[in-house]
């Protein structure tokens, strides 16, 4: 099926085909998103007017909307100008005003002429006592219909509900007859309508409680929606998993070198995921898989291990890291471990300049350098390898899609890890990540402590400062964290310098050190460096080091302002400490009053230390864009599923599209036929050019 069908031109076809839509009406639809009768279709009413008619107006709680048939009486024309024109009508019980302020008397007394009876409705207010309506939403000749439950349209200026609700009865005139995409078997359990049912329905509510996400009718187009975007991505992964890749089979003699160089046994889970890597690396198809771990489940060890896996087959691994703090770290906590194995490792970063990196480039290319760990330095055009294996991508929400697409260019068979320590809702991974196979990291290594975690009021920092001042007499070493770089006129946030300078006058020179995102690269790798050698005690920080650093001796995380960062923010933040044998404290320092949601949060941290609950909670305070970050999230617009309240149909439509594309890869079937269908509606048809290509 090449192109469109052409039972669907007409949902297709420009939006001045639809009655009452001309040039202009059609740009400010596009305001809306709404480009043709099809996206008109999907843009359900987000509210209603009752328009139930009564006798009087007299019946009706004003303000309010009122429906009301009237005798017209006389007009009085503005006495100057700028007062309005009104026209007096009475209906069963008494009389009342209709006031214009804008529009020309003829039009006035044509829509509304004296004598003769109509049917008002709109807004009416009592003015001095006498009730008023002005500009009414609707005049109907008596016999006219008005729906007693008047669907509202998301709108934009000089957009009016009326033209909304005509262009979208247009539309749906247009909706043809489809077979059937979703199992009869589910459809018949969930006692959902057919397709063109369900739009009606959805689009002429009755009563208010027809507008939830609950009903059948909206259910059904909200699961067509996300099985749609399910089907791609099976699709997807059907055609990545034929890919050709390379044959890369390790015979384990580096990993188990490895393995006796460490201090402790890994756990079961990262047991798990090694062999899950190792499985994928040994197939002829590219690898296309997601780590998934908390904070310290030890996704770094997993990495290394299938790297190694590629350098016992003869080839080279890379890792890369979305900040320069970061790929040092990896860096300096991998050297000994793949020394020990008598593995060359290398670090790449923007910083290499001249001959040193040259030499870099010439041993990498002539296949010197085993593992390379760089930030998006590697993905340079001149950097080239020998024989590339296995790219390791860490922190994969730092890293855009495109940045993953150059480095498929890099080399087309490489296999792809892609780690990420913010846990993901599954529904949340479903639609992100549904292409990738998922290892996960559910339980911790041994030697990590828990920590306690406190909320502690502005009220109270003196206190804070003095548990530091101890904390720092017994060796111990904090972080202090704040929302801010320099102090800010708007928000009244305490910013890193100036808490820098207070915690120094406090605690003594030396004592303290100070790294942020606007500091320069040298700097900041000092300040790190100080801290990680002990020479600092206490370092003051914006979210910088949020993820990875690796400081065992800190046991003190202070947050400021907690109640302003999100909640995986302030879960990734604790990560920190917790990573030696000290006791560790986490303290929520927060501002009063705080929001609902802002309570809620700490609540949740307080309570609980698993990423994957907190991560759930998370998505139900936040929602789905803010969770992942919607500027390089990829995720998809839904025009009717909500992500964040319909997680349980997002899972059933992943299994199904899974378990569809399995039985019929090449969605030939009646059923697969019909999905065609809802691909080419739902503007999925990417997803029908991987049908051709595979």
């Amino acid at each position: 099926m090449s192109g469109r069908p052409e039972v669907l031109y007409p949902l297709f076809a420009s939006l001045e085909t639809l009655p009452g839509v001309g040039p202009k009406m059609a740009k400010l639809m596009a305001n809306l998103t709404v480009a043709t009768p099809k996206d008109l279709i999907f843009t359900l009413p987000t509210g209603g007017v009752d328009r139930t008619p009564v006798a009087s107006v007299r019946d009706a709680e004003l303000p309010g909307v009122v429906t009301v048939p009237v005798t017209v009486g006389r007009h009085i024309p503005p006495a100057a100008r700028g007062r309005p024109y009104r026209v007096e009508v009475e209906d069963a019980k008494t009389s009342f005003q209709v006031v214009y302020f804008r529009g020309a008397a003829e039009l006035h007394a044509r829509t509304l002429p004296t004598g003769e009876r109509r049917v008002l409705s709109g807004k009416a207010e009592l003015y001095d006592g006498i009730a008023q309506m002005a500009h009414p939403d609707h005049v109907l000749v008596e016999g006219e219909r008005l729906p007693a439950f008047e669907p509202i349209y998301p709108l934009t200026a000089g957009l009016t509900g009326k033209v909304m609700r005509r262009a979208v009865e247009g539309a749906l005139a247009r909706v043809p007859p489809v077979a059937e995409w979703i199992d009869p078997a589910l459809l018949r359990e969930r006692g959902w309508p057919a397709f063109a049912d369900a739009l009606r329905q959805a689009h002429q509510p009755e009563v208010p409680g027809d507008l939830a996400p609950g009903t059948v009718a909206r259910q059904r187009l909200a699961y067509d929606e996300l099985l749609a975007h399910q089907v791609t991505l099976a699709l997807a992964r059907a055609t990545e998993r034929k890919r050709a890749g390379v044959v890369t089979e390790g015979d384990g003699r580096l990993r188990r070198r490895v393995l006796d160089a460490l201090p402790y046994r890994p756990t079961d889970a990262q047991h798990r995921a090694v062999e899950e890597i190792a499985a994928d690396m040994v197939r002829p198809h590219r690898m296309n898989r997601l780590l998934q771990g908390d904070v310290g489940a030890g996704k770094t060890l997993v990495a290394l291990m299938a790297l190694l896996t590629a350098v016992e087959a003869g080839g080279q691994g890379v890792l890369m890291a979305p900040t320069e703090i970061l790929a040092r770290q990896h860096a300096s906590g991998l050297k000994p471990l793949a020394e020990a194995a008598g593995v060359v490792i290398e670090l790449l970063t923007g910083r290499d300049k001249g001959r040193e990196r040259a030499a870099k480039l010439a041993a990498l290319a002539a296949g010197d350098i085993q593992i390379l760990i760089g930030t998006h330095a590697v993905f340079q055009r001149d950097v080239t390898f020998a024989d590339l294996r296995l790219a390791v991508v860490d922190e994969q929400h730092r890293f855009g899609v495109r940045q993953r697409m150059l480095l498929g260019g890099k080399a087309a068979t490489t296999d792809v890890l892609v780690m990420t320590a913010t846990p993901i809702p599954r529904s949340l991974a479903l639609t992100q990540y549904g292409d990738m196979d998922l290892s996960i990291l559910d339980e911790k290594p041994p030697g990590r402590t828990p920590v306690t975690t406190a909320t502690v009021p502005v009220s109270r920092m003196d206190d804070v400062v003095a548990k530091l001042r101890t904390a720092v007499g017994e060796g111990r070493q904090a972080y202090w964290v704040c929302p801010l770089v320099e102090e800010s006129e708007v928000v009244d946030t305490t910013s890193a310098e100036e808490r820098f300078r207070s915690l120094r006058a406090a605690l003594g020179e030396g004592v303290v050190g100070l790294v942020h995102g606007q500091m320069p690269p040298a700097e900041k790798d000092a300040a790190m460096a100080d801290f990680v050698a002990g020479r600092t005690r206490i370092l003051v920080a914006t979210t910088v080091i949020e993820v990875g650093v690796d400081v065992p001796n800190a046991s003190i995380m202070v947050i400021e302002r907690a109640e302003t960062f999100g909640l995986a923010q302030l879960h990734q933040l604790r990560g920190r400490v917790g990573r030696g044998a000290a006791a560790s404290t986490c303290l929520l320092i927060y501002k009063a009053p705080m929001s609902e949601t802002a309570e809620a949060r700490l609540r949740i941290l307080r309570e609980s230390e698993d990423g994957f609950r907190i991560a759930e909670e998370d998505l139900a305070l936040r929602g789905a864009g803010d969770v992942i970050g919607t500027a390089q999230s990829g995720l998809p617009r839904f025009r009717v599923a909500d992500l964040e309240r319909q997680t349980g149909l997002m899972e059933l439509a992943s299994r199904d599209a899974r378990a569809l594309v399995q039985a019929d890869p090449a969605l030939d079937s009646p059923r697969g036929q019909a999905v065609r269908l809802l691909l080419w509606m739902t503007e999925q048809d990417r997803a029908l050019r991987l049908l051709s290509v595979g």
